[in-house]
């Protein structure tokens, strides 16, 4: 008899579920890290300038994601809901929702991005005529092929839901395998491939993206013996309008929340740019490397989040409680791992990417600064996930766009002294670390209503 893929999350033991939960999560976002660490290992051969060119286009598919966000967490949460209220057809309305807005969204961030691309990587003044070109380039391929990343974004959301973790996770070792591949045979024009540099990395990208979200959807038909709330979506057929609004109501926070807090990064991006287009390298790259902790963090809130919905749904709170508690020291321990990590080795870390002196001395301070907040990052994340899971969306979009956004004055204030570009360094660590206090103050108040 084939072995179930979806866990039941509103019973049994809280440790034994969140983490059967969480770990193939964990271990996706593992692989994600690791997807674009290589990726950005690879470009680095090709300099800084093509680090900074693809560190741009790469901001506007981050910025992009807030779309995807609306519909992924609008999906999951109130998929995850009615789960744990035993309404499976309310479950399907809803998830053929989320996908039916976030095709939408793709198309429509696709068009605008390819027909203003000079434009969008104008605002960022690169300074440097290459690597405007390779910003430009990189984003026509990625932005104008997103919508396999939204519907991949918003089909582990669904799954995971429904407690299933282990198809995404399957998805992603495919994925990370063809992109380990592709890498250096596009970027360096290996074998009887042309060297295609930036448009190599493009191309890869969106090639494991579309085989990913493939994999996804054959599990759902695959899904033999069991219910699976994908099965049977007839997506060009509308549903009822409510659920449309409750895939709006509950996303619409988070994706404002995201979108504002990438804009926000944009503009420190900028700030950073004034200081060279290695400052920019540094930054993008630092941001990849810093995903270490941010995805797995990242993984762990997705399972909290589906954990706390559906018990929600259930209406047990005492176990929402119990499973915050274990997700808090979970992540909190794995942030100080990164954080002595990153305080204790920022030069080989940044051999691997920089070459340049200059250059690798700014990768350097910015890990050794960046590092300091990693805990309190983690925990920021993993909270946000469980009050999205209790619904309170608004409420994490307050906090994260009032104390994200007290980055812009902090940043100028301590880049116009003494300490340069490290100030916009320390401007990320101190906000990460009050908001990881305030979250989890939130739902200490939140979770006891």
């Amino acid at each position: 008899m084939k072995r179930s893929r979806q866990i039941t999350l509103t019973e049994g033991p809280i440790l034994r579920s969140l983490v059967a939960l969480a770990v193939p999560i964990m271990a996706s976002s593992f692989l994600n890290t690791v997807y674009s660490i290589t990726d950005m290992a690879w470009i680095g051969m090709l300099g800084s300038k093509a680090v900074a060119g693809v560190g741009v286009g790469g901001m506007y598919i981050w910025l992009s994601q807030g779309l995807s966000s609306l519909a992924r967490m609008g999906g999951q949460v109130n998929v995850a809901q009615a789960f744990g209220r035993g309404r499976q057809d309310e479950a399907g309305a809803f998830a053929k929702a989320a996908l039916q807005i976030v095709v939408v969204f793709g198309l429509l961030f696709a068009l605008v991005s390819v027909i203003f691309t000079k434009e969008l990587v104008a605002l960022f003044h690169l300074g440097d005529a290459q690597a405007v070109r390779y910003a430009e380039s990189y984003m026509r391929i990625t932005c104008g092929l997103v919508i396999f990343s939204y519907l991949t974004v918003v089909l582990t959301g669904i799954y995971t839901a429904q407690g299933d973790s282990k198809t995404p996770l399957l998805a992603n070792v495919i994925g990370l395998v063809l992109n380990m591949v592709l890498d250096p045979v596009l970027i360096l024009g290996l074998g009887p491939f042309p060297r295609m540099e930036v448009d190599g990395a493009a191309i890869a990208t969106v090639s494991a993206q579309f085989i990913v979200m493939m994999v996804m959807i054959l599990g759902a038909g695959n899904s033999r013996g069991e219910y699976h709330v994908l099965k049977g979506i007839r997506i060009l057929k509308l549903t009822e309008k409510k659920f449309y609004r409750g895939v709006f109501r509950i996303g619409t926070p988070t994706a404002i929340q995201g979108t504002v807090y990438c804009m926000i990064s944009m503009a420190l991006a900028r700030m950073a740019a004034a200081f060279g287009p290695g400052a920019v390298a540094v930054q993008r790259v630092g941001g990849q490397v810093e995903a270490v902790s941010w995805n797995t963090a990242d993984g762990f809130a997705a399972a909290i989040n589906a954990f706390t919905a559906q018990n929600y749904g259930a209406g047990q709170m005492e176990r929402v409680r119990n499973g915050y508690r274990i997700s808090f020291w979970t992540t909190a321990v794995w942030g100080g791992l990164i954080t002595l990590i990153f305080l204790c080795f920022p030069r080989p870390i940044s051999q691997v990417f920089f070459y340049e002196a200059d250059v690798l001395r700014e990768s350097v301070g910015y890990l050794s600064i960046i590092g300091i907040g990693e805990a309190f990052m983690c925990v920021e994340l993993m909270t946000v996930g469980a009050l999205s899971g209790l619904g309170k969306t608004k409420l994490c979009s307050v906090i994260s766009i009032i104390f994200t956004g007290a980055r812009i004055p902090l940043a100028l204030a301590l880049s116009g002294t003494a300490l340069g570009l490290k100030g916009i360094w320390w401007a990320l660590t101190l906000s990460s670390m009050v908001k990881g206090i305030l979250f989890t103050i939130a739902f200490r108040y939140a979770s006891a209503d």
